[in-house]
């Protein structure tokens, strides 16, 4: 199957095919058809799936085969044009992401898009909303400054897309959401995307979404089997050490690092600027020019560690990224799915490693426990742990997950989804095997999509 085969414009097909892409991946072949059908969805779908690429192209081309009659057969009112599709990340850097894939998709079209979000000034976005925006890329939050300065017109909202929709609702933008669908038209296409369906997922998919077709790309908890994992044991106040001893002795560049805390991030960032080794943070208290400058550095290699915080990684999406680092293990496991998702794409090899402490031998077996192996164990001379050291408590933990985001926290009750038009369940995706990545035949994987 090829993407001419999926009914998309030649235009777009002529877009993607100048990347080099001409092979969709299975998220692509199944949702890119409902979507132009003009249905609900609501797809499970991992990071590294291919899945922005899976709504961004059939988004393109309704709105561009839709766009003589939606200029001349509606009653819009004189002054900004209406945005046409809306798009709700939950992290800065995802919205650019997605942003870039529209714009490089969309190019032979005339179609206008921008993004949206807090951290840099407002003006500037304020001037580019007075044109034509069809297709807007949003935080929630920022969007709601702007709704509530007049400045952006979200009345004939034809598509609406939730991506990430797990991770919008554990940083508590739930409530923001709510206000923004109270804005938006009652008929609408609706579009969820979400790495898990947990039953605050399907409580929040009942009331938004209207008869979607299901999709569910792979089981939930599966890792790549590009990602060669390993763990080695050290005591906590060796981390760095080790840290700076394993970039040093296997030559590593291109090092995403995580850490559980902001200020970790950063201390951890000072200590690898002390032992020479080019290090930058991005998390929540950085600002937007600061974190767009490391992403920027670290993307084209001039950087050679990257440590973030889990929030603030969202969105990182790297080709051929070879190396994830866990110097601190998540309190959630299934971050960890998430954080070495981001090595291993596209059919690449990767490699993730986690320094782990005594402190955090409860949380790498509920890590096991979840993706059902035993990962390796090394100890790496010289910095052999104490074996009668005492575990601690693990400080500020639950940071980046408990934090609430604008409009606070809130919990939805526990329902089914409504009525759903199944399409396919568990099909195997990125995560549960090693892709063929042919050069003739490339897939847009996350890497390429993002």
């Amino acid at each position: 199957m090829t993407f001419s085969t999926l009914g998309l414009s030649d235009e777009i097909v002529r877009a993607i095919t100048e990347r080099g892409y001409t092979t969709p991946t299975p998220i692509q072949m199944q949702a890119i058809p409902i979507v132009l059908e003009g249905g609900d969805l609501l797809a499970g779908a991992q990071t590294g799936t291919g899945k922005t690429a899976g709504f961004t192209l059939p988004i393109l081309h309704l709105l561009s085969a839709n766009s003589v009659s939606a200029n001349t057969n509606r009653n819009a009112p004189i002054g900004r044009p209406p945005v046409r599709a809306l798009i709700l990340t939950p992290t800065r850097e995802l919205a650019a992401q997605v942003e870039e894939s529209v714009r490089a998709y969309g190019k032979y079209l005339k179609l206008n898009s921008m993004t949206i979000f807090g951290g840099v000034g407002m003006t500037p976005q304020v001037r580019q909303l007075r044109s034509r925006v069809d297709i807007l890329v949003a935080t929630p939050g920022r969007l709601l400054d702007h709704v509530q300065q007049g400045t952006v017109d979200l009345s004939r909202v034809e598509i609406l897309v939730l991506d990430e929709a797990d991770r919008m609702l554990d940083m508590g933008f739930i409530r923001d959401i709510r206000r923004i669908l109270a804005l938006l038209p009652k008929q609408r296409q609706n579009l969820l995307f979400s790495a898990t369906f947990s039953n605050e997922i399907k409580s929040f998919a009942s009331s938004l979404l209207n008869q979607p077709a299901l999709i569910e790309m792979e089981r939930r908890n599966i890792t790549a089997d590009t990602v060669a994992q390993k763990v080695y044991l050290v005591d906590r106040e060796r981390k760095r050490e080790l840290l700076t001893n394993l970039i040093r002795q296997h030559n590593w560049f291109q090092v995403l690092v995580f850490t559980r805390t902001k200020h970790g991030a950063d201390r951890l960032v000072k200590q690898l600027t002390e032992d020479r080794i080019p290090a930058m943070a991005i998390h929540g208290n950085k600002s937007q020019a600061a974190r767009t400058r490391a992403l920027a550095k670290f993307k084209d290699a001039s950087l050679q560690v990257l440590v973030a915080t889990d929030i603030a990684a969202r969105g990182i999406d790297i080709t051929d990224l070879p190396h994830v680092v866990n110097y601190e293990l998540p309190n959630s496991p299934e971050d960890y799915i998430h954080r070495i998702g981001r090595t291993g794409r596209a059919g690449a090899d990767g490699e993730a490693s986690s320094l782990v402490c005594v402190d955090e031998h409860q949380l790498l077996g509920a890590i096991e426990k979840l993706i059902k192996q035993q990962l390796p164990r090394e100890i790496v001379t010289g910095f052999e742990p104490d074996l009668h050291a005492k575990p601690e408590p693990i400080q500020n933990g639950r940071q980046n997950r408990q934090q609430p985001g604008r409009g606070g926290q809130s919990k939805s009750r526990s329902a089914q989804p409504s009525s759903q038009k199944t399409v396919k369940r568990n099909t195997t995706g990125a995560g549960s095997s090693k892709p063929s990545l042919r050069p003739s035949a490339p897939r847009l994987s996350s890497g390429q999509q993002h």
